[in-house]
């Protein structure tokens, strides 16, 4: 699979079923989120990667009621930094891209391997942290869910949900977010 093709195969899917993690995923992953580009290669972006079913039970006592799906994953990886090991520009939280395009090579290698990675928001960081025993100066950005996707729908998805497991949710066309030259929106 080339990088367009795993981008073009890339969905959020929520409908899992288990898949075996192994040391060598973890590596495998960890390793292509390490080559991502960052300002000044200061590479500020942490990760733990959460296996092990005491602590994803401990993990999921953080999640959204909406995010409840993501108590199959068979992997859970948390994705944190903290501003000042980035670059620190006025006005600029560069350490957000820097750990946004690590998740993004997580994401693609993992769709690469036939897995699913969906990235959320929904979780009490607070809990999250602390399950985790990240430290309270890092920002935990986003929890990446992988798993193996499987077509069976669970009774407790939203309608938006069920709609987004059946079909790639709608895009905007490369007009609405594309300029040449000179913003025009």
């Amino acid at each position: 699979m080339d990088v367009k093709e795993a981008i073009m195969t890339r969905r959020a899917y929520r409908s899992f079923v288990p898949v075996t993690i192994n040391g060598d995923l973890v590596d495998d992953l960890a390793g292509c989120a390490g080559l991502a580009p960052s300002c000044n290669n200061f590479q500020p972006w942490r990760f733990v990667f959460v296996y092990g079913p005491p602590a994803l039970e401990k993990l999921h006592e953080a999640l959204s009621e909406g995010n409840r799906w993501a108590k199959d994953a068979s992997l859970i990886i948390a994705a944190f930094a903290r501003r000042q090991d980035d670059c620190t520009l006025p006005g600029r939280d560069y350490f957000l891209l820097d750990v946004g395009m690590a998740v993004a090579f997580i994401i693609l290698r993992a769709t690469e391997l036939g897995l699913v990675a969906h990235s959320i928001a929904g979780y009490d960081e607070k809990k999250a942290k602390q399950a985790l025993g990240i430290p309270d100066d890092m920002l935990l950005i986003t929890l990446i869910n992988v798993g193996k996707h499987t077509t069976e729908l669970k009774p407790y998805f939203s309608e938006n949900q069920i709609k987004g497991e059946q079909g790639r949710p709608p895009r905007k066309s490369i007009g609405e977010y594309t300029f040449i030259d000179r913003y025009t929106g």
